[in-house]
């Protein structure tokens, strides 16, 4: 996969890859995979479907409003009983 030097698009993978906590060459495989399954390899096609993804996070946060990072962190919460627990060597 070539790298596409287009400053907008860049931007939108990096706004999707920080909405969905993952890199930002993963959100632009998301993007390409995305548009290898609908046909599209024009740069223009691709940009319009990481805005629709980005989109489709947004709301998707909005939702259940709480973030992909911050169900993570209450995910990496230890429980009240769990606090103290040590494992032995």
């Amino acid at each position: 996969m070539p790298l596409i030097e287009d400053h907008d698009y860049l931007k939108i993978c990096a706004q999707l890859a920080s909405s969905l906590s993952i890199s930002i060459s993963a959100a632009r495989r998301k993007v390409e995979v995305a548009a290898a399954k609908e046909g599209k390899k024009d740069l223009q096609s691709r940009k319009e479907i990481a805005q629709k993804i980005f989109a489709q996070t947004l709301n998707e946060d909005e939702q259940q409003s709480l973030s992909a990072s911050a169900s993570f962190d209450q995910l990496l919460k230890a429980l009240k009983e769990e606090e103290n627990f040590m494992l032995e060597d």
